[in-house]
């Protein structure tokens, strides 16, 4: 089966605000019938890149394309076929599910016609389809998200750019989201999604690490964890015996070790294997182990930000 063409091409994308770099070299591409995600934490660059693809913001250097069509040039044309959805979408709280899908499909010039086929299938899609007479501002926040998501869909685009959709959203509203983003990729569409949740990277075909504007890493989930530099370990215990051991490491440990607390265990990394045994030595008085960990996208993140920052300084 042939490769599906890149309906997203990103080529040393720079933007700059002042003294402040937003975008350094940044490169990408997105096939039909994939996910691509951003990660990054907030000022990564990941909000400046999605206007430049929407045609809201001119690079100052590098080239953006998306479905053939220059970004900065030939905006009106990717308009048709290009679904964005910011950080914060706007939807009318006093108009009902049903009323916002209405709006947005005479914005988006939906003929007539469509209008009923397309509203009944999102509803059906969204599950949002027992609410349809609930008014937007009464909607939980997963449930406003999946009527944004909706709205984006009206005018059917091959291309959605989603930026950071499930933020303050509940863990379960976020799995049935993501669950509705692998159908989209299932119909073929080009997936472009920002997210400071590195647990949603696993989701993902592929995967761009940003920080401060530049590209730390890329690849697949599997590949960039795999790519971890460090042997690693995890220490599991009592928040009291977390705490006691990120200060005996970070005080006492070898040089070189690093110490990251990941809600109830910490990640410990460094360089050689034989610096196992003076954590251990470290560790025997206060109860806890440090056993051998697959790494994560988190891992791999926290590390390659770790020397950015150091060669920054």
């Amino acid at each position: 089966m042939s490769a599906r063409p890149p309906l997203i091409v990103v080529e040393d994308l720079q933007r700059a605000f002042g003294d402040r770099t937003a975008l350094s070299g940044v490169s990408l591409s997105v096939a039909a019938g994939s996910i691509c995600g951003l990660i990054g934490p907030d000022g990564a660059g990941k909000t400046t890149l999605m206007r430049v693809l929407c045609g809201l913001l001119r690079p100052d250097a590098g080239r953006a394309r998306v479905l053939d069509a220059d970004c900065a040039r030939e905006s009106a044309r990717i308009k048709a076929e290009l679904g964005y959805m910011p950080q914060r979408f706007s939807l009318y709280g006093d108009l009902s599910v049903a009323e916002n899908l209405r709006f947005f499909a005479d914005l988006f010039g939906v003929p007539a016609a469509e209008r009923d086929r397309r509203e009944a299938r999102l509803m059906e899609f969204s599950r949002l389809g027992p609410f349809r007479y609930r008014r937007a501002g009464h909607l939980s926040g997963g449930m406003k998200q999946k009527l944004a998501l909706c709205c984006t869909l009206i005018h059917t685009p091959r291309v959605l750019l989603l930026d950071e959709p499930t933020t303050g959203v509940d863990p379960v509203s976020r799995q049935e989201f993501w669950a509705i983003l692998g159908e989209l990729r299932e119909e073929g569409l080009a997936l472009l999604v920002s997210t400071p949740y590195m647990d949603e990277a696993d989701r993902c075909d592929m995967v761009i690490l940003l920080h401060a504007g530049r590209v730390i890493a890329r690849g697949t989930p599997q590949a960039v964890a795999a790519g971890f530099p460090r042997d690693l370990r995890e220490i599991v215990g009592s928040p009291e015996a977390l705490t006691r051991a990120t200060s005996v490491l970070r005080d006492r440990g070898p040089a070189g070790l690093a110490v990251h607390r990941f809600g109830d265990r910490l990640h410990v990394a460094y360089d050689a294997t034989r610096d196992s045994e003076a954590v251990a030595s470290l560790l025997a008085p206060l109860g806890v182990q440090a056993v051998p960990v697959a790494p994560g996208i988190e891992d791999v993140f926290v590390e390659l930000m770790g020397r950015e920052q150091a060669v920054a300084r």
